[in-house]
């Protein structure tokens, strides 16, 4: 091709008509155009990092400006070699293209893919092409507002597209990538509600709003499922596709508030990324042609997914990063445009003097968290802390039975049945129970004048009992479908002709119906639990402050909290993180954030059955026929060691008084529930016509209410959503179970309920003054305490039978929690040495004998590693240690560019909520492990001391709770068993009498007593120790579900590999490489 003339500026054409600048030679620089608005060209990170590339000597930066960018041809802007342009508000995309089309530079960012990026459609779409990972979605597409769509279906908890189900919780984006009002919808489980994101307005990113349900229908929307991550989501920045930087924020689902600096920035900290999410980087980049990239990444179950791809972004407020992003681009450029210039760097870059490389803060930018120190004690550090929690202060739990012969409810039966005459019906949803409701009302009669005038089908008892279902409906529990169930069982059937086919078809007659409800966390529960978080956070992390909430915002404290199915157990854990993490707001986010259930950990008793009915049937022939002669204990000292220790004197007595006091109580009850029943009567009949249609089930008020309401006391009515009417069947149905006078027979099993309700009425109803209530409470405790810790066991031996096989999974899970904390702990420990005696290698030795001192200290390390274990270290250990990281979705600080003084300092926690049952068997399992036979001879965890005040606290009252906590000495060898010590600690939670203290002056909100040592002082028990004695009651680590992981995914700690390969990344000693990120 012939060389064409030169114009006036000094370019060529083209024989295409295009023009470009003639070749470089080494004396010219090279220019790099940076075609952006104004606000980005001039914003902090884009000026820190032309600054360094200027300053490089072998670049001109021409900043193009708003006014050239908007009114000036193509033809006139200026001439580049390289060029910065991407889209902004306001921006020209199209005219960026043409210039690109005319004078074809080298493009950091393609222009056309640009396009892509303003719709969410287009961006999976691309995203799924490239089979880059992405959450389940579906997509709805109108062509107008509220169009009807025959493919789109919403319900309470789903929305169906296609006949794709999206089940709540789920994100509902708009597919216009420039519109960020995104919203979260609950399910009806959880609260229900909605939270709205949008772009920061101060201090906020965030709103919830619990009554709106109903998805959007103005317009075209993406559903998809809501990820758990832990409160926390990542911000991938990429420089080229060898280069990403990571950092983690609190997601703005959790409670909505930005934390920000003291120069009011959100605070954000950098994170390591694993292999396979610096692949996925990589591909995103080739995917969209964007060299400089921002987008944002999902870390769930062990899997990352990307949910959103921004175009171009820079990391805020990171030296390390402008040096890096500048390194790359400049390396981009020379071989771009003058690859006969050498890309290597110089050995000092040019804008760092002495004094900038080290002392940076003296530049005036903000160095994140570099001012704070601290440890956990001169030579001990704390390394976890794991706690199994009681859930808060309840209702109690309810149960109704009838049988039902009306056809309504018979129908409503085989509508949710599936039509089948023989199977069972189980209502939880709220659309469901509104059925219920609108039968019962139907079926219930409006007055009763003591003429028995109910329907012939029904008597005087189940016309009660339907009034009873129906106040239940209408006025009880929170967490719809968790804390109200009903089941509709068949019993009897019929055969029915069907004309139309002259067959014969079965069909119900008699079924059923079991009404399950209470069971509700209080307001003073959830104040109880919000209020143990703040104290378990100052109390359980010493010598910090409030240095957990520092460990925490920094990504060097690992939580994890697990919750049982139960209602009352999910928003107990979601309150206590609430306080233990400082958060805002109200409790749905933040248990659909931050919880995590597991049903077969920490809920359910059918694995101890047998062994249960066991104890129970040996407790009852204790009281009832050996009464006068309880069995005594060999040793005096040792009250524990015998069969129902712990029984009052002469309890068959106690419990004729109990029936007594009982039966006074309700008696009580029933007048207040009359008079209540007559002025509702009349209100019914002066206000409300009997052909009015009377109001529907409401949703939101059957969710509660988290504060006292003030007004229902003041009026005299029962605290909470209880009327009279339930608090009478309450009572009159522990009045009739407890002593059944047909049979003349006491039921000592139903002493915990009677106790239950007289504590929770002494607490939240003492404003009803009901005479005797405070002498039954004595009775129905003195009973309780003997009678709820036998049902776990009768005697020790079988206390740890019964624990060991209620809380094997529990006891499982802990020791791989504590196991996989002291391997980590001791790869750091590794590392550091390594790191220390090769810096001093360095300042001593040549080059050559450094790299000998490094391999010997590896084959030192490894063999150190060996005799750390016990002798016998099987198969089942190491599993042990790595399943669990696997499944745990983790954040690690990246030292490197996180500025903070401690970036190896790591504290892992985990919290277990479950119920009164799982307590017990762990308590259990710890203080009379030893008594196993596999185990003679050895010492018990808990001291003798400890053993007397557990069997003496007998009651482990709502938020009862046990602590292990693992500290490291870091002054003791490796190999040392005592470089691990394990504390025990316990408290009975709000075992506190309601006579001594006064509830009503704290909001119904009983103090939740410290924990204390279950071990002597000076005593210490090493985790080898710990793990021998609680081994043969835990699950083996192989008989917990397989982690499900994607192929390439390894986790930080993963299977095989050297150790100190495995971690080499997270210390600043590794810097010999600029793009040493990826």
């Amino acid at each position: 091709m012939e060389k064409t003339p030169e114009n006036g500026n000094g370019s060529v054409h083209l024989e295409d008509g295009a023009e470009r600048l003639p070749e470089l030679d080494p004396s010219r620089k090279v220019t790099v155009g940076v075609c952006v608005m104004e606000k980005k060209a001039l914003s902090p990170p884009m000026t820190e990092i032309l600054n360094r590339l200027e300053a490089f000597g072998e670049f001109e930066i021409i900043l193009f400006g708003d006014k050239v960018i908007l009114e000036d041809h193509v033809e006139n802007w200026p001439i580049c070699d390289c060029l910065i342009a991407f889209y902004s508000s306001g921006y020209p995309l199209q005219k960026a293209e043409a210039y690109a089309e005319l004078r074809k530079p080298f493009l950091v960012n393609e222009l056309q893919p640009q396009h892509l990026l303003h719709d969410r459609r287009k961006v999976y779409q691309r995203l799924e092409e490239c089979g880059i990972p992405i959450p389940n979605y579906a997509l709805v597409n109108r062509d107008y507002p509220d169009q009807e769509l025959d493919y789109f279906t919403e319900s309470e908890d789903y929305v169906e597209v296609h006949g794709k189900r999206i089940c709540k919780p789920f994100v509902e984006k708009p597919v216009d990538g420039d519109n960020h009002r995104v919203m979260i919808y609950y399910p009806s489980s959880a609260g229900g509600g909605m939270k709205e994101l949008f772009r920061k307005v101060g201090n906020r990113s965030s709103e919830f709003h619990p009554d709106k349900r109903r998805v959007r229908r103005e317009g075209s929307y993406i559903y998809e499922e809501f990820m758990i991550t832990g409160g926390t989501d990542v911000k991938v920045y990429t420089v080229g596709t060898d280069y990403a930087h990571a950092e983690a924020r609190k997601s703005p689902v959790v409670d909505g508030v930005v934390m920000r600096s003291a120069d009011g920035k959100e605070v954000r900290y950098p994170v390591l990324l694993t292999p396979a999410e610096k692949d996925m980087a990589r591909e995103v980049c080739v995917a969209f042609g964007q060299g400089v990239c921002g987008f944002d990444l999902l870390r769930s179950q062990g899997r990352s997914y990307v949910c959103d791809v921004n175009g171009w972004s820079f990391v805020k407020n990171s030296y390390k990063y402008y040096d890096d992003a500048a390194c790359v681009l400049r390396q981009m450029f020379l071989e771009a445009k003058a690859p006969h210039l050498s890309s290597k760097l110089p050995p000092r870059l040019p804008w760092c003097s002495d004094a900038a490389q080290t002392s940076p803060e003296d530049n005036g930018m903000s160095r994140q968290g570099s001012n704070i120190t601290g440890t956990f004690g001169q030579s001990e550090e704390l390394r976890c802390v794991i706690a199994v929690l009681r859930h808060g202060d309840r209702t109690p739990k309810q149960k109704v039975k009838m049988k039902v012969t009306h056809e309504r409810l018979l129908n409503l039966m085989l509508k949710y049945n599936g039509g089948r005459p023989r199977a069972e019906a189980k209502l939880k949803s709220a659309v469901q129970l509104q059925d219920l409701l609108d039968a019962t009302r139907a079926l219930v009669p409006r007055t009763r004048s003591g003429k028995e005038s109910d329907s012939e089908a029904e008597d005087l008892e189940n016309a009660e009992k339907l009034r009873h279902v129906k106040a239940v409906l209408e006025e009880g529990g929170h967490f719809s479908g968790i804390y109200r169930k009903v089941q509709l069982k068949p019993q009897k059937w019929t055969k029915v002709l069907r004309e139309e086919v002259e067959t014969e078809e079965e069909r119900p007659i008699e079924a059923l119906m079991v009404l399950k409800y209470g069971g509700v966390l209080t307001h003073a529960g959830g104040k109880q639990a919000e209020e143990l978080g703040r104290t378990f956070r100052n109390y359980m992390y010493p010598g910090e402050g409030t240095g957990l909430l520092r460990l925490h915002s920094t990504y060097r404290h690992d939580l994890k909290i697990y919750s049982s199915d139960e209602g009352r157990v999910q928003m107990s854990a979601a309150a206590f993180a609430k306080g233990l993490l400082d958060l805002e707001g109200q409790l749905t986010p933040i248990l659909v954030s931050l919880v995590s259930k597991d049903s077969p950990m920490l809920d359910g008793l059918d694995t101890a059955n047998i062994e249960m009915k066991q104890a129970k049937a040996r407790l009852n022939e204790i009281v009832t026929v050996e009464s006068d002669s309880l069995p005594k204990p060999a040793k005096p000292e040792t009250p524990w060691m015998v069969d129902a220790g712990g029984l009052p004197p002469d309890p068959l007595s106690l419990i004729k008084h109990l029936a007594e006091l009982t039966k006074s109580v309700t008696s009580q009850v029933k007048v207040l529930c009359k008079t209540e029943e007559e002025r509702l009567a009349e209100r019914l009949d002066e206000d409300t016509p009997s052909d009015e249609e009377l109001p529907p089930y409401d949703q939101a008020r059957a969710l509660g209410k988290t504060n006292m309401d003030v007004d229902r006391i003041a009026a005299g009515l029962p605290c909470g959503s209880e009327g009279f009417l339930l608090m009478f069947a309450r009572w009159k149905k522990l009045e009739r179970d407890v002593f059944n006078e047909r049979k003349s027979r006491y039921d000592i099993s139903k002493v915990p309920d009677i106790y239950d309700s007289v504590k929770y009425d002494l607490i939240h109803n003492q404003h009803l003054e009901l005479e005797k209530l405070e002498e039954l409470y004595g009775v129905a405790k003195e009973l309780a305490d003997g009678i709820i810790p036998a049902e776990y066991g009768i005697n020790p031996k079988h206390k740890l039978i019964i624990g060991s096989k209620i809380a094997r999974r529990l006891l499982g899970k802990i020791l791989i929690d504590l196991r996989n904390t002291r391997e980590e702990a001791r790869e750091v420990a590794e590392l550091k040495a390594r790191r220390k005696m090769a810096a001093r290698s360095r300042s001593q030795k040549g080059p050559e004998e450094v790299s000998k001192v490094i391999g010997k200290l590896k084959a030192e390390s490894d063999s150190v590693r060996g005799k750390c274990g016990t002798s016998d270290r099987s198969a089942l250990d190491k599993e042990l240690t790595d399943d669990d990281n696997e499944k745990e979705t983790s954040y690690r600080l990246d030292p490197k560019y996180a500025n903070v003084r401690t970036p190896e300092r790591h504290v892992r926690t985990r919290l277990y909520f479950t119920s009164e049952s799982h307590i017990h068997a762990l308590i259990n399992v710890l203080r009379y492990c030893n008594l196993d036979e596999s185990l003679s001879g050895e010492s018990s965890l808990v001291s003798n001391e400890a053993l007397l005040r557990l069997f003496e606290t007998q009651e482990l009252d709502y938020l009862t709770h046990v602590v292990l906590r693992m500290y490291e000495n870091t002054a003791v060898p490796l190999e040392d068993t005592k470089r691990f010590r394990i504390e025990l600690m316990f408290s009975s939670g709000a075992a506190i009498s309601p006579l001594q203290v006064s509830p009503r002056n704290r909001d119904h909100t009983l103090p939740v007593l410290a924990p204390e040592a279950l071990q002597e002082d000076g005593s210490y028990v090493t985790f080898d120790t710990l793990e021998k004695m609680i081994r043969p009651f835990a699950m083996p680590a192989e008989d917990f579900p397989p982690a499900t992981i994607p192929q390439g995914f390894s986790g930080l700690f993963a299977k095989g590999g050297g150790v100190l390969e495995r971690l080499v990344n997270l210390w600043p000693f590794n810097k010999q490489h600029i793009n040493g990120k990826v």
